[in-house]
């Protein structure tokens, strides 16, 4: 049995406990080392690396509304997936193919094309997985050319989705149909579509075991957020073998795209390389820390916090909501002051506003005109996820600032607001949406809570306001 390790720093917000604690734990038989600011720093940084990579799959999904996406291959040391034939069996070792069966264990789906079905046969199994876990496989096919009978469709071994265009081949629809296959029809059918599919159906992790046509449309489609890379000490040759990324479109090396954070395993005979196509978003909290917090709010004990939750507009603090009935003006899109009858049509609208597009400036009149702010935030977030192309550049990096310029109009426009925010001096603000893991604080504390942050802060600048000027800085 190994020794147990704690490492204990200089500096630690119960510093008067620290010396108590580090003699019980040594006298229990562990190990407790004190180290020094600088190596504090270090490790803690390690530490948050560990964390990032370990929670990248909830931070992709709520910072880009899609799954967090894997693209797996195998390749010879040629880089050959396949001998020209369409051979694949096994480019890999079984050791690696073990790896496969754990990364499919920890999926929600596995996305494969229709050429896989047709040249492979695939089960696609988390066979030999501990835990039960079976994850949903899905075939993307546009033309809906599969065969009638694959091992794809036999649900009793996973359940099957087959995604493809409207109108594909409406007898094998229902012939595949019949044998527990559910179908799914685009009216376009494409990567980005699919995973905002999976999104709402609550996937969290989706691994691509597809060809290099449909990875790299994937990875065109920014989709892709990670690659597990196998290499097989092997060579098979062939000019026309297939590679496991097919057109891009890219003319020179400086083209390339880097991967990120790049690790290496040796798999037996094979080689395993891993890496990150996109950052892993950063939404650390901004939370203050505990020594932090008296300087922010002096209001808020770090010890002894009370949690005031919101989300329904007919809750006790329900006008903390966006969608409660507090009108507010700030300028459009053509800079002219504009009423938005909620906060929900102003933030929804700015997704596309000073997009040049004359569809773009549509979608903005069509949710000015919304007569709810449950129909503008529907017609926001369905335009955002069916024409992305829209949706303006910068929005990831200024969504917080706009939905901020909101709130601030909105407490300053009506007093009362301001003092039931006021009143809440002391506690945690929290949007109990369950959904919302951006803005809300999700079904058990997993979410981010940037709405109750937001209302957070701007209480502690109308307590500083108040204090000094005796009234509410109005919004700008």
């Amino acid at each position: 049995m190994g020794v147990t390790r704690v490492v204990v720093g200089l500096r630690h917000p119960l510093k008067h406990l620290r010396g108590k604690a580090i003699q019980l734990l040594r006298h229990q038989g562990i190990q407790v080392d004190v180290v020094g600011e600088d190596l504090q720093s270090k490790l803690f940084k390690e530490a948050l690396g560990s964390c990032l990579i370990v929670n990248a799959p909830l931070l992709y999904r709520a910072a880009f509304h899609v799954p967090f996406s894997v693209l797996k291959y195998a390749m010879t040391a040629d880089g050959k997936i396949a001998a020209s034939t369409g051979h694949a069996s096994w480019v890999s070792g079984k050791a690696s193919r073990g790896r496969v069966f754990e990364l499919r264990g920890r999926s929600d789906a596995i996305i494969v094309g229709g050429n896989t079905v047709r040249l492979d046969n695939p089960r696609l199994t988390a066979r030999h997985v501990k835990g039960g876990h079976v994850p949903v496989r899905i075939v993307m096919s546009q033309s809906f050319n599969l065969p009638e009978e694959a091992n794809l469709w036999n649900v009793h071994d996973a359940y099957t989705i087959v995604a493809t265009q409207r109108g594909a081949r409406r007898d094998l629809q229902k012939k595949l149909a019949m044998k527990g296959v559910e179908v799914v029809e685009f009216e376009m059918l494409n990567p980005r579509d699919v995973m905002s599919y999976c999104y709402d159906r609550g996937y969290l992790s989706v691994l691509w075991e597809c060809g290099g046509t449909l990875a790299a449309s994937a990875i065109s489609a920014r989709v892709i957020h990670k690659v597990y890379a196998f290499f097989a000490p092997k060579i098979i040759g062939g000019v026309n073998a297939p590679t496991p990324v097919g057109e891009l479109g890219m003319k020179q090396m400086t083209q390339a795209i880097d991967l990120i954070d790049v690790s290496y395993e040796q798999v037996d005979r094979d080689m395993l390389m891993s890496g990150f196509l996109q950052p892993i978003p950063d939404l650390s909290p901004v939370i203050p820390s505990v020594d932090e917090i008296p300087s922010v709010d002096p209001e808020v004990s770090p010890y002894e916090t009370n949690i005031i939750s919101f989300y329904k507009t007919w809750d006790t603090f329900g006008a903390f909501a966006n969608f409660s009935p507090h009108p507010i003006s700030l300028p459009d899109e053509n800079g002219d002051c504009f009423t938005w009858p909620t906060v929900e049509h102003y933030y929804q609208a700015h997704k596309f506003v000073s997009v040049d597009n004359p569809q773009a400036r549509d979608i903005v009149q069509e949710i000015k005109q919304a007569r709810s702010p449950e129909e503008a935030a529907r017609i926001g977030r369905t335009r955002q996820r069916e024409l992305p192309e829209l949706v303006r550049s910068d929005w990831e990096s200024t969504k917080i600032d706009v939905m901020y310029k909101a709130i601030k109009c909105k407490f300053s426009t009506h007093p009362h607001l301001t003092e039931m925010l006021l009143s809440t001096a002391g506690s945690v603000l929290v949007e109990a949406s369950p959904h919302d893991l951006f803005w809300g604080g999700g079904r058990e504390g997993e979410g981010l809570n940037y709405l109750g942050r937001l209302l957070m802060q701007l209480r502690s600048e109308i307590l500083g306001t108040v204090q000094t000027t005796g009234k509410i800085e109005e919004s700008t």
